[in-house]
């Protein structure tokens, strides 16, 4: 961790000696304030709704990486080893320490249907790389309550912010993609899942700053994980305009292992 290079996995602390003292390009450290100033910012009087996030920004839990292209195989392979790499750390390192990776903005402008490409994209990549079979209790349907992402056996959860949202302003990030991978086992350790009571008493309080942060009614497709009726695979990148956003998951899972190489991108 903390090796040279912006592709290397970073402490917070790390991250930020290195935007100040620009030993980052300019769309790193654009992403760094970005997410910094959302998360620990004020919006309509109403403080960024996942408190959970705030507070682990406040302690600088989060690991962080960059990602040079949303596209380019090198530079996918590369984050892949960077989220095997936080998986092996990320629990010593602190119980909030969710993984945040900043990916290098398009030349040009994309609409919101290619935003949601590119993330199916990514996760696509990351499966068919994946050094571990799909784990057993996962179902591989992504139409399943059960279904979520996994990588190297583990499940979790990854959320993003892109620059196509113009009411959702939590999800909103001007420079580009950013995707946030949080692994299962860390909402199971903080006792938020949707089973427990504390867990449910999160909900109403980020939904209640969900609607005064951002103005309207928190999205449709928000759920709790294993909770018929609700799906996950939505959720991970919210839909600003329906006729855009995939109607069905876009992503082929399966349990062979390893992957034919055929069928690598």
């Amino acid at each position: 961790m903390n090796e040279p290079g912006i592709q290397s996995l970073m402490d917070q602390e790390t991250l930020d000696r290195r935007v100040r003292s620009g030993e980052t390009p300019e769309w790193v450290a654009a992403h760094w304030e970005s997410f910094r100033d959302g998360l620990l910012g004020e919006r309509n009087d109403t403080p960024f709704p996942c408190f959970f996030g705030v507070e682990s920004v406040q302690n600088g839990d989060p690991l962080y990486t960059a990602v040079p292209s949303m596209s380019d195989a090198d530079a996918l392979l590369t984050l892949r080893d960077r989220i095997l790499e936080y998986l092996e750390v990320y629990e010593d390192h602190s119980e909030r320490a969710s993984l945040v990776t900043f990916f290098r903005p398009p030349e040009e402008p994309l609409s919101e249907r290619e935003y949601h490409d590119a993330l199916w994209h990514v996760l696509q990549t990351l499966h068919l790389h994946d050094p571990e079979p799909w784990p057993e209790d996962i179902p591989t349907d992504p139409d399943d309550p059960y279904w979520e992402f996994c990588l190297d056996g583990e499940p979790m959860f990854p959320t993003c912010r892109a620059p196509f949202y113009e009411e959702r302003k939590s999800r909103y990030c001007p420079i580009g993609l950013e995707i946030t991978f949080q692994p299962r086992e860390l909402f199971e350790r903080m006792d938020v899942t949707a089973d427990t009571e504390a867990g449910q008493r999160a909900r109403e309080v980020i939904q209640d700053r969900l609607e005064g942060y951002d103005g309207v009614c928190p999205h449709a497709d928000l759920g709790d994980w294993g909770v018929e009726g609700d799906r996950e695979w939505p959720q991970y990148m919210l839909s600003e305009d329906d006729s855009q956003a995939p109607a069905e998951c876009p992503i082929t899972v399966t349990r062979d292992h390893p992957k034919p190489a055929a069928r690598l991108p």
